[in-house]
């Protein structure tokens, strides 16, 4: 029995909410590839925040600590991190 069904391709469930990149809108269910949008979210107002939700949250890793490469105490040298 296959995993994923071809049927069931390009399919969301009802109630979830993807943001269009390319086209730059809201839809309920997968109507665009996945490489062009963001999602699922919960509900269509909480889709059409999804730039701004994906912006904090890279800000929010960006400037997390637990993901830069240099390691405890500092980099040896006195040089700045390294990414």
């Amino acid at each position: 029995m296959a995993l994923f069904s071809r049927r069931s391709k390009g399919r969301g469930k009802p109630g979830e909410w993807y943001y269009c990149l390319e086209h730059g809108k809201v839809e309920e269910g997968p109507e665009c590839p996945a490489k062009n949008r963001l999602g699922p979210y919960a509900s269509r107002e909480e889709a059409g925040h999804a730039r701004e939700i994906a912006q904090e949250r890279n800000a929010e890793w960006e400037n997390d600590p637990r993901w830069h490469d240099a390691p405890e105490g500092g980099p040896e040298g006195g040089e700045g991190t390294t990414r």
